[in-house]
Protein backbone atom coordinates (compact mmCIF):
# COMPACT_ATOMS: atom_id res chain seq x y z
CA UNK A 1 0.00 0.00 0.00
CA UNK A 2 1.28 3.35 -0.70
CA UNK A 3 -0.23 6.21 1.00
CA UNK A 4 1.88 9.16 0.72
CA UNK A 5 0.32 11.91 1.66
CA UNK A 6 -0.86 10.74 5.01
CA UNK A 7 -0.14 8.38 7.38
CA UNK A 8 -2.85 5.62 7.98
CA UNK A 9 -2.67 5.57 12.15
CA UNK A 10 -3.33 8.83 12.26
CA UNK A 11 -6.81 8.01 12.72
CA UNK A 12 -5.92 6.03 15.98
CA UNK A 13 -4.13 8.89 17.70
CA UNK A 14 -6.98 11.67 17.10
CA UNK A 15 -5.12 13.89 14.45
CA UNK A 16 -7.38 15.44 11.74
CA UNK A 17 -7.91 12.84 9.07
CA UNK A 18 -9.92 11.71 6.53
CA UNK A 19 -12.38 8.57 5.71
CA UNK A 20 -8.69 7.53 3.54
CA UNK A 21 -6.79 6.81 6.49
CA UNK A 22 -9.34 4.65 8.28
CA UNK A 23 -9.70 3.09 4.74
CA UNK A 24 -6.02 2.36 4.23
CA UNK A 25 -5.56 1.00 7.60
CA UNK A 26 -8.80 -1.52 7.98
CA UNK A 27 -8.45 -2.69 4.42
CA UNK A 28 -4.57 -3.64 5.47
CA UNK A 29 -5.45 -5.20 8.97
CA UNK A 30 -8.53 -7.28 7.10
CA UNK A 31 -6.04 -8.37 4.27
CA UNK A 32 -3.31 -9.23 7.00
CA UNK A 33 -6.04 -10.96 9.39
CA UNK A 34 -6.14 -13.71 6.39
CA UNK A 35 -2.92 -14.43 6.17
CA UNK A 36 -1.68 -11.81 3.39
CA UNK A 37 1.84 -9.67 4.31
CA UNK A 38 0.72 -5.82 4.11
CA UNK A 39 3.64 -3.08 4.25
CA UNK A 40 2.10 0.13 3.78
CA UNK A 41 4.54 3.14 2.90
CA UNK A 42 3.93 6.98 3.78
CA UNK A 43 5.63 10.17 4.50
CA UNK A 44 7.45 10.53 7.73
CA UNK A 45 5.74 14.07 8.54
CA UNK A 46 7.06 13.98 12.20
CA UNK A 47 10.49 14.02 14.06
CA UNK A 48 9.70 10.58 16.08
CA UNK A 49 8.22 8.89 13.77
CA UNK A 50 9.29 5.39 13.72
CA UNK A 51 11.17 4.06 10.28
CA UNK A 52 9.15 0.62 10.60
CA UNK A 53 5.92 0.32 12.78
CA UNK A 54 3.71 -2.54 13.76
CA UNK A 55 0.13 -2.75 14.10
CA UNK A 56 -0.53 -6.25 14.37
CA UNK A 57 0.33 -9.41 12.43
CA UNK A 58 1.70 -9.58 8.93
CA UNK A 59 1.47 -5.75 8.87
CA UNK A 60 4.21 -2.67 8.88
CA UNK A 61 3.77 0.39 8.54
CA UNK A 62 6.99 2.37 6.87
CA UNK A 63 7.39 6.11 7.35
CA UNK A 64 10.16 7.37 4.69
CA UNK A 65 11.70 10.30 4.64
CA UNK A 66 10.04 12.97 1.77
CA UNK A 67 10.62 16.97 2.68
CA UNK A 68 10.72 18.16 6.24
CA UNK A 69 9.40 16.22 8.84
CA UNK A 70 6.52 18.36 9.56
CA UNK A 71 2.89 19.52 8.63
CA UNK A 72 3.31 20.83 4.85
CA UNK A 73 -0.02 21.68 2.63
CA UNK A 74 -1.09 18.63 0.52
CA UNK A 75 -0.33 20.59 -2.68
CA UNK A 76 2.74 21.06 -1.95
CA UNK A 77 3.85 17.25 -1.22
CA UNK A 78 4.58 16.67 -4.42
CA UNK A 79 8.06 18.16 -4.86
CA UNK A 80 9.21 15.42 -2.35
CA UNK A 81 7.51 12.52 -4.22
CA UNK A 82 11.25 11.81 -5.83
CA UNK A 83 12.70 11.62 -2.38
CA UNK A 84 9.97 9.29 -1.33
CA UNK A 85 11.14 7.33 -4.37
CA UNK A 86 14.93 7.11 -3.26
CA UNK A 87 13.79 6.26 0.14
CA UNK A 88 11.29 3.08 -0.82
CA UNK A 89 14.00 1.68 -3.66
CA UNK A 90 16.91 1.77 -0.99
CA UNK A 91 14.37 0.22 1.87
CA UNK A 92 13.15 -2.52 -0.43
CA UNK A 93 16.76 -3.21 -1.57
CA UNK A 94 17.95 -3.08 2.02
CA UNK A 95 15.06 -5.47 3.09
CA UNK A 96 15.17 -7.86 0.06
CA UNK A 97 11.22 -7.89 -0.52
CA UNK A 98 9.29 -7.87 -2.82
CA UNK A 99 5.66 -6.81 -3.74
CA UNK A 100 3.12 -8.79 -5.46
CA UNK A 101 0.15 -6.36 -5.45
CA UNK A 102 1.18 -2.59 -5.39
CA UNK A 103 -2.02 -0.38 -4.76
CA UNK A 104 -1.58 3.59 -4.43
CA UNK A 105 -4.21 5.50 -2.53
CA UNK A 106 -4.75 9.13 -3.98
CA UNK A 107 -3.01 10.48 -6.86
CA UNK A 108 0.11 11.26 -5.36
CA UNK A 109 0.50 7.71 -4.18
CA UNK A 110 -0.22 7.10 -8.08
CA UNK A 111 2.53 9.26 -8.94
CA UNK A 112 5.01 7.82 -6.86
CA UNK A 113 4.18 4.36 -7.78
CA UNK A 114 4.69 5.33 -11.21
CA UNK A 115 8.26 6.38 -10.42
CA UNK A 116 8.55 2.92 -8.61
CA UNK A 117 8.42 1.37 -12.40
CA UNK A 118 5.86 -1.67 -10.74
CA UNK A 119 2.36 -2.07 -12.50
CA UNK A 120 -0.09 -1.05 -9.58
CA UNK A 121 -4.12 -1.01 -8.89
CA UNK A 122 -5.31 2.73 -8.34
CA UNK A 123 -7.66 4.61 -5.66
CA UNK A 124 -8.17 8.39 -6.05
CA UNK A 125 -10.65 8.31 -3.07
CA UNK A 126 -11.49 12.01 -4.03
CA UNK A 127 -11.46 13.33 -7.75
CA UNK A 128 -10.26 17.05 -8.45
CA UNK A 129 -12.58 17.63 -11.61
CA UNK A 130 -15.61 16.98 -8.87
CA UNK A 131 -13.73 19.08 -6.30
CA UNK A 132 -13.41 22.03 -8.41
CA UNK A 133 -16.81 21.52 -9.19
CA UNK A 134 -18.15 22.70 -5.95
CA UNK A 135 -14.88 24.98 -4.85
CA UNK A 136 -16.57 28.02 -3.18
CA UNK A 137 -13.36 29.95 -3.94
CA UNK A 138 -9.63 29.94 -5.92
CA UNK A 139 -8.19 28.67 -2.34
CA UNK A 140 -10.06 25.02 -2.75
CA UNK A 141 -9.60 24.88 -6.52
CA UNK A 142 -7.41 21.80 -7.41
CA UNK A 143 -4.76 22.61 -9.81
CA UNK A 144 -3.42 21.36 -13.31
CA UNK A 145 -0.95 19.72 -12.00
CA UNK A 146 -3.17 17.10 -9.71
CA UNK A 147 -6.15 17.43 -12.80
CA UNK A 148 -3.40 16.20 -14.94
CA UNK A 149 -2.02 13.59 -12.80
CA UNK A 150 -5.46 12.13 -12.60
CA UNK A 151 -5.78 11.73 -16.22
CA UNK A 152 -1.92 10.23 -16.43
CA UNK A 153 -3.57 7.27 -13.72
CA UNK A 154 -6.69 6.69 -15.09
CA UNK A 155 -4.81 4.99 -18.45
CA UNK A 156 -1.73 3.96 -16.63
CA UNK A 157 -2.90 2.21 -13.86
CA UNK A 158 -3.57 -1.52 -14.11
CA UNK A 159 -6.79 -1.27 -12.97
CA UNK A 160 -8.81 1.07 -10.71
CA UNK A 161 -11.41 1.07 -7.81
CA UNK A 162 -13.71 3.32 -7.76
CA UNK A 163 -15.90 3.97 -4.00
CA UNK A 164 -19.49 4.02 -5.82
CA UNK A 165 -20.89 3.82 -8.94
CA UNK A 166 -21.65 7.88 -9.44
CA UNK A 167 -17.42 7.50 -8.47
CA UNK A 168 -17.10 4.68 -11.81
CA UNK A 169 -19.08 7.16 -13.33
CA UNK A 170 -17.47 10.38 -13.22
CA UNK A 171 -13.99 8.48 -14.28
CA UNK A 172 -15.68 6.66 -17.42
CA UNK A 173 -17.65 10.25 -18.45
CA UNK A 174 -15.19 13.01 -17.11
CA UNK A 175 -12.19 11.09 -17.06
CA UNK A 176 -12.27 8.97 -19.86
CA UNK A 177 -10.87 5.88 -17.78
CA UNK A 178 -11.65 2.54 -19.34
CA UNK A 179 -15.00 1.32 -18.37
CA UNK A 180 -13.47 -2.57 -18.33
CA UNK A 181 -10.59 -1.29 -15.65
CA UNK A 182 -13.22 0.22 -13.05
CA UNK A 183 -14.34 -2.28 -10.09
CA UNK A 184 -16.38 -0.45 -7.60
CA UNK A 185 -15.27 -2.06 -3.76
CA UNK A 186 -17.26 0.46 -1.58
CA UNK A 187 -15.32 1.09 2.32
CA UNK A 188 -16.21 -1.12 4.89
CA UNK A 189 -16.96 -1.03 8.60
CA UNK A 190 -15.54 -2.33 12.32
CA UNK A 191 -18.73 -3.67 13.34
CA UNK A 192 -16.86 -4.44 16.31
CA UNK A 193 -16.72 -0.85 17.31
CA UNK A 194 -19.73 0.69 15.22
CA UNK A 195 -22.51 -1.04 16.90
CA UNK A 196 -25.54 0.43 18.62
CA UNK A 197 -25.08 1.27 22.31
CA UNK A 198 -27.06 2.66 25.14
CA UNK A 199 -28.17 6.29 24.49
CA UNK A 200 -27.91 7.26 28.43
CA UNK A 201 -24.93 5.46 28.98
CA UNK A 202 -23.22 6.89 26.06
CA UNK A 203 -24.31 11.00 26.44
CA UNK A 204 -23.11 10.25 30.13
CA UNK A 205 -19.48 9.74 28.48
CA UNK A 206 -19.63 12.53 26.37
CA UNK A 207 -21.41 14.93 28.46
CA UNK A 208 -24.28 15.41 26.65
CA UNK A 209 -27.46 16.50 28.21
CA UNK A 210 -30.09 13.43 28.31
CA UNK A 211 -32.89 15.77 27.32
CA UNK A 212 -31.10 17.50 24.15
CA UNK A 213 -31.74 16.80 20.68
CA UNK A 214 -28.55 16.00 18.85
CA UNK A 215 -27.71 16.70 15.72
CA UNK A 216 -24.41 15.17 14.72
CA UNK A 217 -21.70 16.16 11.97
CA UNK A 218 -18.97 14.02 12.02
CA UNK A 219 -16.19 14.69 9.43
CA UNK A 220 -13.36 17.01 7.90
CA UNK A 221 -14.22 20.82 8.57
CA UNK A 222 -13.77 22.17 4.95
CA UNK A 223 -16.25 24.52 3.02
CA UNK A 224 -17.22 21.51 0.63
CA UNK A 225 -18.50 19.94 3.49
CA UNK A 226 -21.44 21.88 3.37
CA UNK A 227 -21.55 22.38 7.40
CA UNK A 228 -22.72 26.09 7.34
CA UNK A 229 -26.22 24.89 5.58
CA UNK A 230 -26.20 22.89 8.50
CA UNK A 231 -26.26 25.64 10.61
CA UNK A 232 -28.72 27.89 8.65
CA UNK A 233 -31.06 24.61 9.69
CA UNK A 234 -30.12 24.66 12.85
CA UNK A 235 -31.43 28.23 13.19
CA UNK A 236 -34.46 27.50 11.04
CA UNK A 237 -35.36 24.37 13.50
CA UNK A 238 -34.76 26.64 16.78
CA UNK A 239 -37.09 29.37 15.01
CA UNK A 240 -39.44 26.36 14.00
CA UNK A 241 -39.71 24.79 17.03
CA UNK A 242 -38.79 27.04 20.22
CA UNK A 243 -40.42 23.77 22.87
CA UNK A 244 -37.34 21.74 21.37
CA UNK A 245 -33.79 22.13 22.59
CA UNK A 246 -31.85 21.10 19.03
CA UNK A 247 -28.36 21.26 19.38
CA UNK A 248 -25.44 20.62 16.62
CA UNK A 249 -22.23 19.00 17.66
CA UNK A 250 -19.25 19.47 15.29
CA UNK A 251 -16.54 16.54 15.26
CA UNK A 252 -13.48 17.73 13.44
CA UNK A 253 -11.30 20.07 13.27
CA UNK A 254 -8.91 21.00 15.61
CA UNK A 255 -10.18 23.63 18.15
CA UNK A 256 -7.55 22.88 20.60
CA UNK A 257 -5.93 26.13 20.57
CA UNK A 258 -7.23 29.67 20.84
CA UNK A 259 -9.97 30.23 18.29
CA UNK A 260 -7.91 32.76 16.96
CA UNK A 261 -5.39 29.79 15.71
CA UNK A 262 -8.57 28.06 14.28
CA UNK A 263 -8.41 27.29 10.72
CA UNK A 264 -10.36 29.86 8.13
CA UNK A 265 -13.19 27.53 7.90
CA UNK A 266 -13.37 26.66 11.66
CA UNK A 267 -13.47 30.78 12.06
CA UNK A 268 -16.27 31.19 9.59
CA UNK A 269 -18.73 29.11 11.19
CA UNK A 270 -17.88 30.23 14.56
CA UNK A 271 -18.78 33.61 13.06
CA UNK A 272 -21.76 32.49 11.38
CA UNK A 273 -22.93 30.67 14.68
CA UNK A 274 -22.07 34.27 16.24
CA UNK A 275 -24.32 36.00 13.71
CA UNK A 276 -27.19 33.21 13.73
CA UNK A 277 -27.36 33.89 17.63
CA UNK A 278 -26.57 29.59 18.38
CA UNK A 279 -24.16 30.32 20.76
CA UNK A 280 -26.01 27.37 22.98
CA UNK A 281 -27.03 25.36 19.88
CA UNK A 282 -23.79 24.24 18.60
CA UNK A 283 -21.16 22.56 19.94
CA UNK A 284 -17.53 22.47 18.14
CA UNK A 285 -16.37 19.08 19.55
CA UNK A 286 -12.83 18.94 17.55
CA UNK A 287 -11.80 15.84 16.23
CA UNK A 288 -11.30 13.03 17.73
CA UNK A 289 -9.97 9.20 17.84
CA UNK A 290 -11.37 6.55 16.12
CA UNK A 291 -12.57 4.68 19.67
CA UNK A 292 -14.20 7.74 20.68
CA UNK A 293 -16.49 8.46 17.42
CA UNK A 294 -19.29 5.23 18.19
CA UNK A 295 -20.35 7.21 21.60
CA UNK A 296 -20.94 10.54 19.80
CA UNK A 297 -22.59 8.59 17.08
CA UNK A 298 -24.72 6.74 19.47
CA UNK A 299 -25.61 10.04 21.33
CA UNK A 300 -27.13 11.53 18.30
CA UNK A 301 -30.68 11.50 17.62
CA UNK A 302 -29.79 12.20 13.82
CA UNK A 303 -26.46 12.25 12.13
CA UNK A 304 -26.28 15.15 8.95
CA UNK A 305 -24.08 14.49 5.60
CA UNK A 306 -24.33 17.96 3.81
CA UNK A 307 -21.51 17.85 1.67
CA UNK A 308 -21.11 19.10 -1.49
CA UNK A 309 -19.28 15.88 -2.89
CA UNK A 310 -18.62 12.91 -1.57
CA UNK A 311 -16.94 9.96 -3.28
CA UNK A 312 -18.53 7.82 -0.90
CA UNK A 313 -18.58 8.99 2.73
CA UNK A 314 -17.40 6.26 5.59
CA UNK A 315 -18.64 8.76 8.48
CA UNK A 316 -22.50 7.51 7.19
CA UNK A 317 -21.77 4.19 6.94
CA UNK A 318 -20.53 4.27 11.08
CA UNK A 319 -23.80 5.98 11.80
CA UNK A 320 -25.80 3.16 10.39
CA UNK A 321 -23.59 0.49 11.92
CA UNK A 322 -24.69 2.54 15.01
CA UNK A 323 -27.83 2.02 14.20
CA UNK A 324 -28.21 6.39 13.81
CA UNK A 325 -30.49 7.97 10.93
CA UNK A 326 -28.59 9.48 8.92
CA UNK A 327 -29.45 12.46 6.41
CA UNK A 328 -27.30 12.71 3.64
CA UNK A 329 -27.00 14.89 0.35
CA UNK A 330 -27.78 13.14 -3.06
CA UNK A 331 -24.39 13.77 -4.27
CA UNK A 332 -22.46 11.31 -1.78
CA UNK A 333 -21.72 7.80 -3.27
CA UNK A 334 -23.68 6.25 -0.19
CA UNK A 335 -27.01 8.09 -1.05
CA UNK A 336 -27.35 4.91 -3.65
CA UNK A 337 -27.38 2.60 -1.07
CA UNK A 338 -30.26 3.99 0.80
CA UNK A 339 -33.47 2.33 0.34
CA UNK A 340 -36.24 3.89 -2.07
CA UNK A 341 -38.62 3.71 0.86
CA UNK A 342 -36.54 6.05 3.14
CA UNK A 343 -36.01 8.88 0.31
CA UNK A 344 -36.94 11.49 3.40
CA UNK A 345 -33.42 10.60 4.00
CA UNK A 346 -32.32 12.04 0.81
CA UNK A 347 -31.64 16.20 0.92
CA UNK A 348 -30.48 18.39 -1.29
CA UNK A 349 -27.09 20.97 -1.49
CA UNK A 350 -27.99 23.99 0.14
CA UNK A 351 -31.37 23.56 1.36
CA UNK A 352 -31.83 24.39 5.07
CA UNK A 353 -35.69 24.86 4.81
CA UNK A 354 -35.85 20.97 3.72
CA UNK A 355 -33.26 20.38 5.35
CA UNK A 356 -34.69 21.60 8.79
CA UNK A 357 -38.16 19.79 8.07
CA UNK A 358 -36.22 16.44 7.31
CA UNK A 359 -34.32 16.81 10.68
CA UNK A 360 -37.45 17.74 12.47
CA UNK A 361 -39.40 14.55 11.24
CA UNK A 362 -36.63 12.23 11.87
CA UNK A 363 -36.79 13.79 15.75
CA UNK A 364 -40.35 13.66 15.56
CA UNK A 365 -40.47 10.13 14.10
CA UNK A 366 -37.17 8.02 14.04
CA UNK A 367 -37.72 5.86 11.22
CA UNK A 368 -37.16 1.57 10.85
CA UNK A 369 -33.27 0.58 11.69
CA UNK A 370 -32.63 -0.86 8.19
CA UNK A 371 -32.13 2.16 5.97
CA UNK A 372 -29.87 0.80 3.64
CA UNK A 373 -30.21 -1.61 0.22
CA UNK A 374 -28.09 -4.43 1.65
CA UNK A 375 -26.92 -5.70 5.40
CA UNK A 376 -24.77 -3.80 7.02
CA UNK A 377 -22.45 -7.08 7.96
CA UNK A 378 -22.01 -7.44 3.84
CA UNK A 379 -20.03 -4.22 4.48
CA UNK A 380 -17.44 -5.46 7.75
CA UNK A 381 -14.27 -5.02 6.48
CA UNK A 382 -13.45 -9.04 5.99
CA UNK A 383 -16.12 -8.68 2.99
CA UNK A 384 -14.58 -5.73 1.50
CA UNK A 385 -10.65 -7.64 1.64
CA UNK A 386 -12.59 -10.60 -0.13
CA UNK A 387 -13.54 -8.15 -2.98
CA UNK A 388 -10.46 -6.59 -2.92
CA UNK A 389 -8.73 -9.52 -3.64
CA UNK A 390 -10.35 -10.45 -6.55
CA UNK A 391 -9.39 -7.49 -7.65
CA UNK A 392 -5.74 -7.95 -6.87
CA UNK A 393 -5.89 -11.75 -8.38
CA UNK A 394 -7.40 -10.84 -11.44
CA UNK A 395 -4.59 -8.13 -11.80
CA UNK A 396 -2.17 -10.44 -11.43
CA UNK A 397 -3.33 -12.11 -14.60
CA UNK A 398 -3.22 -9.16 -16.74
CA UNK A 399 0.19 -8.16 -15.28
CA UNK A 400 2.31 -8.84 -18.45
CA UNK A 401 -0.32 -7.39 -20.71
CA UNK A 402 0.02 -4.26 -22.90
CA UNK A 403 -1.28 -1.28 -20.85
CA UNK A 404 -4.19 -0.11 -21.68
Amino acid sequence: MISYHTCPLASLEGKETGGMNVYVLELSRALARKGHRVDVYTRSHEKNDALITTPGPNLRVMHLPAGPREQIPKKNLVTFIPEFVRAYESFIKKQHVSYDVVHAHYYQSGLAALSIGQPFIMSFHTLALMKNLVARDALEREGTVRIRAEFSLMKLARMIVASSESDRAYMEYLYDAPMEKITVVSPGIDTALFHPMEKKAVRKHIHADPKHKIVLFVGRVEPLKGIDALLYAIKILTKQHPEETVCLWIVGGDVSEDTNRWTKTLRDLAQLQKTLSLSTSVRFVGRQKQMELPYYYNAADVVVIPSHYESFCLSALEAIGCNVPVITTNVTGISSLISDEYTSLITGVNNPLLLASQIQKILTQIPAVNQTRIVISEHQWSNVADRMLSVYKFDTIRKHAPIV
